[in-house]
């Protein structure tokens, strides 16, 4: 039994491409908080069981979806996401063998102007994606991490992504959002240095990320290293000036959340644009 969960908002220009590549699924949940689009039409049209629930964080509204699914294996997707034939094959073959992984990580190709941004990205990220029911709970509610005392496995093939379906605008309003979210878990918990510290020698990648991501919080001029990674280690200047445009905007990103971090930190409630 595989059930596809995917969370929807005003998603009707890619949701019809999403749910025809999880027809293979023997049930596909679609979350909904509030289209004012044709996206719960869409869905349904696609034989999708869809729940409403108003959004408040990205950790609760996975959740929620996850309580419903009782059994069997669960693919989180992003309405944004397509999931190709190679990957569509992997995942059968695996909820049909016996293996005893929990849960599976996958990589994403993210495109930007009709191409692949093989560097300038920060490919290979793994996203936890595909999940036995009952063996995992979402944390944080942004940039969320999934936790499992089971083991966890990886996929060969790669999701699609199209972040940029909505146009750049959307994207830059979108993360505008995202800034203040990831701003106001910093300001909550004030980053544990010692804790970022102590994941830095995790056995766990997804933990040494983590904390890496954690420490580099506290640089001055972060985003000036955040800039030369992904312009010079990654390589991102092979992508071009597609990949170049790219990275100014995730650097227009990193400094809208420290922005709204110290704006926080200093008890001001920072003007969300």
């Amino acid at each position: 039994m595989l059930t596809a969960v995917v969370l929807t908002l005003n998603e009707d220009n890619i949701l019809d491409e999403s749910l025809k590549a999880l027809s293979f699924a023997d049930e596909i949940l679609v979350l909904d908080s509030g289209s004012s689009d044709n996206s719960v039409n869409i869905a349904k049209g696609h034989g999708a069981r869809v729940v409403h629930r108003e959004f408040d964080n990205y950790a609760n509204q996975r959740n929620f979806a996850l309580n419903l699914v009782k059994e069997g294996w669960i693919l989180m997707v992003d309405a944004d996401e397509i999931v190709e034939e190679d990957l569509k094959k992997e995942i059968l073959s695996i909820i049909t063998s016996k293996l005893d992984n929990a849960l599976y990580v996958v990589r994403r190709k993210d495109y930007f102007l009709g191409k692949w941004l093989r560097y300038a990205g920060f490919y290979p990220t793994w996203l936890p994606r595909l999940f036995k029911a009952g063996e995992v709970v979402v944390q944080r509610s942004i940039n969320e991490e999934y936790v499992t005392n089971g083991s966890i496995g990886r996929l060969r093939s790669h999701l699609i992504h199209f972040p940029f379906n909505k146009g750049v605008k959307f994207w830059y309003e979108r993360h505008v959002k995202y800034a203040y979210m990831e701003a106001k878990l910093l300001a909550e918990d004030q980053r544990d240095i010692w804790l970022g510290v102590r994941n830095l020698f995790s056995q766990s990648k997804l933990d040494r990320r983590k904390g890496l991501k954690s420490l580099s919080f506290f640089l001055p001029f972060r985003w000036i290293f955040v800039w030369f990674y992904l312009v010079f280690i990654k390589l991102g200047f092979l992508d071009g000036r597609r990949g170049l445009l790219f990275i100014s905007m995730r650097i227009t990103y990193e400094k809208m959340i420290i922005d709204i971090w110290k704006s926080l930190k200093q008890g001001k409630e920072y003007q969300r644009l």
